[in-house]
């Protein structure tokens, strides 16, 4: 059997049709089972944070699976302390917890906002428990995050979902404090929405979140699985803002394309996990730890967030360049840094199969837009490379 007809036979089908086979990477390019080369700026979904085989991150994913893979967390490993210092570090006072995902990440993160609602009800189960998430938000497949995911594409067939969570309009403060009241324990947010199309948080909104949390009392909590880890041009998206988190989740590219999650709980919040509370068999092993220090040591050593700030405004200028040039199909450009997309007039399935046609691989996004989240890697060459290809097919696009 081939790859298709395995996948066919024995891989359960709740993902859409799979076109196309990879099976190698190197850098900013990947190769399907055909030999043909793809400009990767998909990269896993903000997976491949360094793009694919980074030198440097598999001579330490390397070493590590020679020396030491898994421990469990009964027992201290050297890489996982050195991780957490060199991430609170570039957050600032607090202490991490690691896991395996991003969804388990926003569990977390959800566990520690009934923990803090239990403290602010002085220990009554329940009373306060509320968390308030945006519209199209997306934090995980779980039923805890799928219940903070207000997305009917996510939830239908899996309701009831759980209690405790209410909505607001992203952009619109008015919207969120009208929602909180005594059980109210916490705001979850993304700072860029990726799921959701690639929306916004305005800086002022933020802010505003950030002085109605301390009015009342509550966690201002922050999903930067897709957003974080330099994507923007800062280390974290909310940083744009100047705000202070309370705690944020962390995935995706954290160890450059190995499973790993993990959450930041500020200092004066670090007591609210007791032994026992919460744990993950996996969650930060030395083999992750490895692979998350090689790419943190990467981003600083090659100073990947300056770049990303400097490269972006071009490659945005470019990118509405094209929209100009393409109305009847391209609507605008969304995004920050290196977490992009174009919002179409038009469906985008076929607009991502036909830019995998002309070599150039990318994500959809909130129905009607296409990400490009290229390798934390990628030149100033690459982003031209991607405008061009872009280009290309929307001009096909609008001649149909």
């Amino acid at each position: 059997m081939n790859t298709a007809e395995l996948y066919e036979k024995y891989i359960l089908s709740n993902y859409g049709v799979r076109t196309h086979t990879l099976v190698r990477g190197e850098g900013v390019r990947a190769w399907d089972d055909t030999g043909k080369c793809y400009l990767d700026f998909c990269t896993g979904i903000a997976v491949d944070a360094l793009g694919h085989s980074h030198p440097q991150w598999v001579r330490a994913v390397q070493k590590q699976a020679a020396t030491l893979v898994h421990t469990s967390n009964l027992f201290r490993n050297e890489l996982q302390g050195r991780l957490a210092q060199a991430i609170v570090q570039k957050a600032g006072p607090g202490k991490m917890f690691f896991c395996n995902s991003g969804t388990e990440a926003n569990e977390a993160l959800l566990k520690l906002a009934r923990l803090h609602g239990r403290k602010k009800a002085s220990g009554a189960e329940g009373v306060c428990h509320k968390v308030i998430v945006a519209e199209k938000a997306f934090h995980g497949r779980t039923f805890g995050a799928m219940s903070a995911t207000p997305q009917d594409k996510i939830q239908n067939g899996f309701r009831p979902m759980l209690d405790g969570f209410a909505v607001g309009k992203m952009n619109d403060l008015s919207s969120f404090e009208k929602l909180i009241g005594s059980d109210t324990a916490a705001i979850l947010i993304e700072a860029v929405q990726g799921e959701g199309g690639l929306s916004m948080a305005k800086p002022e909104f933020l802010q505003g979140l950030r002085a109605l949390c301390d009015k009342h009392g509550i966690l201002l909590m922050f999903d930067e699985i897709q957003c974080g880890l330099g994507r923007v041009g800062k280390f974290l998206a909310f940083q744009l803002s100047g705000v202070k988190a309370d705690a944020f989740s962390l995935a995706k590219g954290l160890a450059g394309g190995f499973p790993m999650g993990g959450i930041w709980v500020a200092e004066q919040h670090t007591d609210l996990f007791t032994p026992g509370s919460h744990g993950a068999t996996f969650g930060g092993n030395p083999l992750a730890c490895a692979a998350a220090l090689a790419m943190m040591e990467v981003l600083d050593g090659e100073g990947l967030i300056e770049k990303i700030a400097k490269q972006t405004p071009a490659w945005h200028q470019a990118l509405n360049g094209i929209v100009a040039k393409h109305p009847k199909v391209a609507k605008e450009v969304r995004g920050v840094g290196y977490m992009t997309g174009i919002a179409l007039h038009v469906p985008t399935a076929p607009v991502v199969m036909a830019l995998r046609e002309e070599g150039l691989l990318t994500a959809p996004a909130g129905g009607d837009v296409i990400r490009l989240l290229p390798p934390l890697i990628a030149t100033e060459a690459d982003l031209a490379e991607s405008v061009a290809i872009f280009d290309k097919v929307l001009a096909r696009m609008e001649s149909n």
